[in-house]
């Protein structure tokens, strides 16, 4: 057990919103042994210098799962870092309502058939109920920086990956705070990246995220800060349910990954060289213009891309210092006319990337483009020779039922576009009385790099079986994770495009659409 220094006995709660996604679930879930087929270390399972996740996986499982979460001011946390490197010491925030509190941490993999393993656990630790956030009425924004630490952690010996401190307040009711430990390089690995700002952008604790306030959408937050607790998803955001079961899928598969958040893809320019593979998850919305070149730059020096949802790289955002530290504070406006940077400094203005000004549409990077919420429809199979639908067993015309939504992305060639492209799957559905077009989509770069869009928010939750109603059961189940795992294990060999060019396959709805709906 890893020594980590108590420094406080502090702690309080306060009170995303209601744009749909599949449901969260405990991480303690096991993913079936049926659900990867094949080899458990198939091509591209070898492991560069450094970390080793199978040596990694072959530790005892621990379930870390939550029995009870009761009132939201019963526990809650938050941590002084989104992301750290392997050493770096991590402070705690918790409050509660309990005489006592027990912390334990988790690394999220596959541990024979467990998704957690017990790193450490403190406590009891006395209980305290923390002060109230405050409050900044000319941007709406709530921080929980006065509290004070509950708690330091060392992570000399933790290996790169996803973590889970689960609290345990003594009158039995818990809550998840979640961290990225990323590794020395990148080089030679698949990168997990974790969407840390988009989990803040809908984070509504204390009344307001970027998509509302208490009287709605005019009186949201234009900035939102990582000092304080997340509201939704167990206290974890949109991590257990859009992105820990491909976390578990990947390491399951042996792959050589690494793990980052976009906020590291922000700070640093070469987190990525030498990567193979970035894997985006279940909702990356959010980007800074830093983020953006950094995950363009690696396309174009062969390193694969995976989009595993829909509306990827869609919101411009900057990032400011907190008085903990550098990219604690969200910026995005959404408008780009409120911003107090228009018409002064437009390259950091936060509007949509595909709006005025600088409009810079998101297809030039992940090849299809944001169109309209909310949907729920079948996915329809075009191409069943492509590579990617291997060993599923899918011809033309099978339909995958209520895979496409919430949100959706369709190729549209109005707008810039990488070509070649090959739309492996063409979805009718309708969003808002409109008929239109979801797909899933995959291009080759100059560079080699094989670039996929899966075009809706609803791909990695099938991969656990965790999808809301109407959404998922085996048969979706075993097709997603065949499909995963041919792109994950062909990702991870190299750039995509040598092995597995592109095929120019666009059908005729998408070569000259319509504009992409906006959303609020």
């Amino acid at each position: 057990m890893a020594y980590v220094c108590v420094i406080g006995c502090g702690f309080v709660l306060v009170g995303c919103v209601g744009d749909s996604r599949p449901p969260r679930r405990p991480a303690a879930a096991r993913v079936p042994a049926t659900a990867v087929p094949g080899s458990e270390h198939g091509p591209g399972s070898e492991q560069s210098g450094g970390f080793d996740v199978r040596a990694e996986n072959a530790r005892p499982g621990a379930e870390c799962g939550l029995s009870q979460l009761g009132p939201q001011n019963a526990v809650q946390g938050w941590l002084d870092q989104v992301g750290i490197a392997a050493g770096t010491p991590v402070r705690l925030f918790a409050s509660t309502t309990a005489p006592s509190l027990t912390v334990s941490v988790f690394r999220t993999g596959w541990y024979g058939g467990r998704t957690c393993r017990l790193i450490t656990t403190v406590g009891p630790i006395p209980g305290r109920r923390q002060a109230d956030p405050t409050h900044n009425p000319a941007t709406n924004t709530i921080s929980a920086a006065s509290w004070a630490p509950t708690a330091t952690f060392p992570t000399g010996s933790w290996p790169p990956g996803d973590y889970l401190f689960r609290l345990d307040a003594s009158d039995g009711n818990h809550r998840y705070v979640p961290l990225t430990v990323r590794g020395p390089s990148a080089a030679g690995r698949v990168v997990i990246l974790n969407a840390v700002t988009t989990w803040q952008a809908y984070n509504a604790w204390g009344g307001y995220s970027l998509y509302h306030g208490p009287r709605g959408f005019a009186d949201r937050a234009r900035v939102v800060s990582f000092d304080r607790p997340y509201d939704y998803g167990d206290g974890a955001a949109d991590f257990t349910g859009n992105e820990e079961p491909l976390v578990a899928l990947a390491e399951r598969l042996g792959l050589p990954v690494s793990y980052a958040t976009d906020l590291d893809l922000h700070a640093d320019p070469h987190l990525l060289d030498g990567a193979r593979a970035v894997i985006s998850l279940g909702h990356d919305e959010y980007y800074s213009p830093a983020m953006r070149a950094a995950l363009t730059a690696a396309r174009d020096h062969g390193t694969n891309l995976a989009f595993l949802g829909a509306n990827a790289v869609y919101r411009r955002i900057r990032l400011d210092p907190s008085p903990l530290g550098p990219d604690r504070l969200e910026t995005a406006y959404k408008v780009a006319q409120e911003d107090p940077l228009y018409g002064r400094d437009d390259a950091r203005i936060t509007a949509n990337w595909p709006s005025p000004p600088g409009a810079n549409p998101e297809s030039s990077l992940t090849g299809g483009m944001y169109q309209c919420n909310p949907v729920h429809g079948d996915l329809v199979v075009t191409r069943p020779q492509s590579w990617l639908l291997a060993g599923t067993g899918l011809a033309a015309g099978a339909r995958l039922p209520g895979l496409i939504g919430s949100e959706y992305d369709r190729v549209d060639l109005a707008y810039p576009t990488p070509r070649p492209i090959e739309v492996i799957a063409h979805s009718p559905i309708t969003c808002r009385g409109v008929h239109d077009f979801s797909d899933v989509s995959y291009y080759t770069a100059r560079s080699g790099a094989g670039v996929f869009d899966s075009g809706t928010s609803a791909w990695v939750c099938p991969l656990a079986d965790v999808c809301g109603p109407g959404t998922g059961g085996p048969d979706v189940q075993r097709a997603i994770t065949q499909i995963t795992t041919n792109l994950l294990t062909a990702f991870a060999a190299g750039p995509a495009g040598v092995r597995h060019p592109a095929v120019d396959a666009v059908p005729a709805e998408d070569r000259g659409g319509t504009a992409p709906g906006e959303k609020n």
